[in-house]
Protein backbone atom coordinates (compact mmCIF):
# COMPACT_ATOMS: atom_id res chain seq x y z
CA UNK A 1 0.00 0.00 0.00
CA UNK A 2 2.95 2.11 0.30
CA UNK A 3 3.89 2.72 -3.01
CA UNK A 4 -0.46 3.89 -4.11
CA UNK A 5 -0.10 6.36 -1.00
CA UNK A 6 2.92 7.41 -2.64
CA UNK A 7 1.70 8.17 -6.11
CA UNK A 8 -1.53 9.58 -4.10
CA UNK A 9 0.37 12.02 -2.20
CA UNK A 10 2.69 13.12 -5.34
CA UNK A 11 -0.52 14.00 -7.63
CA UNK A 12 -1.93 15.81 -4.21
CA UNK A 13 1.44 17.94 -3.83
CA UNK A 14 1.03 18.52 -8.47
CA UNK A 15 -2.66 19.76 -8.03
CA UNK A 16 -1.76 22.08 -4.65
CA UNK A 17 0.98 23.05 -7.03
CA UNK A 18 -1.15 24.06 -9.72
CA UNK A 19 -3.64 25.71 -7.42
CA UNK A 20 -1.30 28.06 -6.36
CA UNK A 21 0.77 28.75 -9.54
CA UNK A 22 -2.98 29.83 -11.39
CA UNK A 23 -3.28 32.08 -8.29
CA UNK A 24 0.37 33.60 -8.11
CA UNK A 25 0.03 34.00 -12.28
CA UNK A 26 -1.61 34.39 -15.00
CA UNK A 27 -1.25 31.25 -17.46
CA UNK A 28 -3.67 31.55 -19.60
CA UNK A 29 -2.45 34.08 -22.04
CA UNK A 30 -2.92 32.28 -26.09
CA UNK A 31 0.32 32.03 -28.49
CA UNK A 32 -3.44 33.37 -30.86
CA UNK A 33 -2.72 36.75 -29.00
CA UNK A 34 0.70 37.07 -30.07
CA UNK A 35 0.07 36.27 -33.60
CA UNK A 36 -3.53 38.43 -33.89
CA UNK A 37 -1.46 41.58 -32.35
CA UNK A 38 1.63 40.92 -34.85
CA UNK A 39 -0.69 40.64 -38.02
CA UNK A 40 -2.35 43.59 -36.93
CA UNK A 41 0.82 45.74 -36.33
CA UNK A 42 2.02 44.81 -39.77
CA UNK A 43 -1.29 46.52 -41.46
CA UNK A 44 -0.77 49.08 -39.69
CA UNK A 45 3.06 49.90 -40.66
CA UNK A 46 1.97 49.32 -44.17
CA UNK A 47 -0.38 51.64 -44.19
CA UNK A 48 1.57 54.20 -42.41
CA UNK A 49 4.41 53.26 -44.80
CA UNK A 50 2.40 54.49 -47.63
CA UNK A 51 1.69 57.48 -46.03
CA UNK A 52 4.66 58.52 -45.11
CA UNK A 53 6.35 57.66 -48.39
CA UNK A 54 3.56 59.21 -50.31
CA UNK A 55 4.38 61.80 -53.23
CA UNK A 56 5.06 65.19 -51.44
CA UNK A 57 6.05 63.85 -48.08
CA UNK A 58 9.74 63.41 -47.27
CA UNK A 59 8.91 61.41 -44.27
CA UNK A 60 11.35 63.71 -42.08
CA UNK A 61 8.60 66.41 -40.89
CA UNK A 62 10.70 69.23 -42.91
CA UNK A 63 7.79 71.46 -43.36
CA UNK A 64 4.93 72.80 -40.75
CA UNK A 65 2.39 71.69 -43.50
CA UNK A 66 3.65 68.30 -43.67
CA UNK A 67 4.19 68.04 -39.82
CA UNK A 68 0.35 68.52 -39.15
CA UNK A 69 -0.94 66.70 -42.22
CA UNK A 70 0.20 63.78 -41.26
CA UNK A 71 0.22 63.57 -37.30
CA UNK A 72 -2.94 63.39 -36.58
CA UNK A 73 -3.72 60.00 -39.33
CA UNK A 74 -0.64 58.64 -37.75
CA UNK A 75 -2.15 59.03 -33.60
CA UNK A 76 -5.19 57.75 -35.29
CA UNK A 77 -4.09 55.00 -37.27
CA UNK A 78 -1.89 53.78 -34.09
CA UNK A 79 -5.31 54.13 -31.58
CA UNK A 80 -6.95 52.21 -34.34
CA UNK A 81 -4.32 49.08 -34.23
CA UNK A 82 -3.80 49.16 -30.90
CA UNK A 83 -7.17 48.59 -30.30
CA UNK A 84 -8.17 45.87 -32.54
CA UNK A 85 -4.93 44.00 -31.09
CA UNK A 86 -6.49 44.58 -28.02
CA UNK A 87 -9.95 43.22 -28.62
CA UNK A 88 -8.57 40.11 -30.61
CA UNK A 89 -5.74 39.49 -27.77
CA UNK A 90 -9.19 39.81 -25.01
CA UNK A 91 -10.76 36.91 -27.46
CA UNK A 92 -8.23 34.29 -27.76
CA UNK A 93 -7.12 34.84 -24.03
CA UNK A 94 -10.86 34.20 -23.13
CA UNK A 95 -11.54 31.58 -24.88
CA UNK A 96 -8.19 29.73 -23.93
CA UNK A 97 -9.31 30.56 -20.37
CA UNK A 98 -13.30 29.02 -20.65
CA UNK A 99 -11.44 25.48 -21.99
CA UNK A 100 -9.19 25.49 -19.05
CA UNK A 101 -12.31 26.21 -16.85
CA UNK A 102 -10.02 29.24 -15.37
CA UNK A 103 -10.96 32.74 -14.44
CA UNK A 104 -10.14 35.57 -16.96
CA UNK A 105 -10.32 38.36 -14.13
CA UNK A 106 -8.36 37.55 -10.71
CA UNK A 107 -5.75 39.14 -8.59
CA UNK A 108 -3.20 37.78 -10.90
CA UNK A 109 -4.37 38.80 -14.09
CA UNK A 110 -5.12 42.38 -12.33
CA UNK A 111 -1.20 43.09 -10.82
CA UNK A 112 -0.36 41.47 -15.04
CA UNK A 113 -2.44 44.17 -16.19
CA UNK A 114 -0.92 47.28 -14.32
CA UNK A 115 2.17 45.67 -14.47
CA UNK A 116 2.05 46.27 -18.53
CA UNK A 117 -0.42 49.47 -18.82
CA UNK A 118 1.93 51.52 -16.39
CA UNK A 119 4.54 51.33 -18.41
CA UNK A 120 3.14 51.87 -21.97
CA UNK A 121 1.14 54.96 -20.38
CA UNK A 122 4.33 56.82 -19.35
CA UNK A 123 5.86 55.33 -22.80
CA UNK A 124 2.34 57.52 -24.51
CA UNK A 125 3.69 60.50 -22.33
CA UNK A 126 6.74 60.45 -23.32
CA UNK A 127 5.70 60.12 -27.03
CA UNK A 128 3.23 62.95 -26.95
CA UNK A 129 6.22 64.99 -25.57
CA UNK A 130 8.24 64.36 -28.82
CA UNK A 131 5.56 65.12 -30.91
CA UNK A 132 5.33 68.23 -29.43
CA UNK A 133 8.51 68.83 -29.19
CA UNK A 134 8.94 67.56 -33.33
CA UNK A 135 11.87 65.00 -32.21
CA UNK A 136 9.56 62.32 -34.52
CA UNK A 137 12.95 60.50 -34.58
CA UNK A 138 12.70 59.15 -30.96
CA UNK A 139 9.16 57.80 -31.22
CA UNK A 140 9.46 54.58 -32.63
CA UNK A 141 12.30 53.93 -30.16
CA UNK A 142 10.45 54.67 -26.99
CA UNK A 143 7.31 52.92 -28.09
CA UNK A 144 10.09 49.66 -28.51
CA UNK A 145 11.65 50.48 -25.55
CA UNK A 146 8.87 51.24 -22.76
CA UNK A 147 6.62 48.38 -24.17
CA UNK A 148 9.59 45.73 -24.19
CA UNK A 149 10.06 46.98 -19.90
CA UNK A 150 6.22 46.51 -19.86
CA UNK A 151 6.51 43.19 -20.66
CA UNK A 152 9.44 42.55 -18.53
CA UNK A 153 7.91 43.82 -15.57
CA UNK A 154 4.72 41.37 -16.32
CA UNK A 155 6.46 38.69 -17.03
CA UNK A 156 6.73 38.08 -12.79
CA UNK A 157 2.63 37.83 -13.05
CA UNK A 158 2.50 35.73 -16.34
CA UNK A 159 4.01 32.86 -18.15
CA UNK A 160 7.73 34.16 -18.16
CA UNK A 161 8.70 33.45 -21.61
CA UNK A 162 7.30 37.47 -22.33
CA UNK A 163 10.21 38.74 -20.42
CA UNK A 164 12.23 37.36 -23.82
CA UNK A 165 10.50 39.24 -25.94
CA UNK A 166 10.62 42.19 -23.66
CA UNK A 167 14.50 42.13 -23.95
CA UNK A 168 14.33 41.93 -27.53
CA UNK A 169 12.22 44.86 -27.72
CA UNK A 170 14.19 46.86 -25.71
CA UNK A 171 17.16 46.31 -27.52
CA UNK A 172 15.57 46.83 -31.24
CA UNK A 173 15.10 50.47 -29.34
CA UNK A 174 18.26 50.42 -28.03
CA UNK A 175 19.29 49.96 -32.36
CA UNK A 176 16.88 52.48 -33.45
CA UNK A 177 18.53 55.07 -31.83
CA UNK A 178 21.23 54.98 -33.78
CA UNK A 179 19.01 54.64 -36.74
CA UNK A 180 16.84 57.31 -37.23
CA UNK A 181 14.31 57.91 -39.91
CA UNK A 182 13.97 54.36 -39.94
CA UNK A 183 11.56 54.01 -37.34
CA UNK A 184 8.48 52.24 -39.45
CA UNK A 185 10.87 49.61 -39.95
CA UNK A 186 12.15 49.26 -36.58
CA UNK A 187 8.53 48.93 -35.39
CA UNK A 188 7.14 47.13 -38.01
CA UNK A 189 9.94 44.08 -36.92
CA UNK A 190 9.51 44.56 -33.11
CA UNK A 191 5.42 44.68 -32.88
CA UNK A 192 4.85 42.80 -36.05
CA UNK A 193 7.09 40.06 -37.07
CA UNK A 194 8.57 39.24 -33.59
CA UNK A 195 4.99 38.97 -32.02
CA UNK A 196 4.12 37.02 -34.77
CA UNK A 197 7.04 34.84 -33.99
CA UNK A 198 6.77 34.78 -30.34
CA UNK A 199 2.72 33.90 -30.52
CA UNK A 200 3.80 30.75 -32.80
CA UNK A 201 6.13 29.60 -29.85
CA UNK A 202 3.88 30.00 -27.64
CA UNK A 203 0.98 28.09 -29.13
CA UNK A 204 3.67 25.55 -30.05
CA UNK A 205 4.68 25.64 -26.54
CA UNK A 206 1.50 25.62 -24.67
CA UNK A 207 -1.57 25.67 -26.96
CA UNK A 208 -1.03 23.27 -29.22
Amino acid sequence: MQPENNTESLEALKEIRSIMDRSARFISLSGWSGIWAGATALVGAYIAYGWIKAPGFSGYFDTIDSYFHIIPKLLLLAFLVFVVALVGGFFFTYRKASRQGHKLWNNASRQMLFALFFPMFVGGVFCLSFIQSGCMQYIAPSCLAFYGLALIGASRHTLSDIKYLGILEVLLACANLFLPGHGIYFWAFGFGVLHILYGIFMWNKYDK
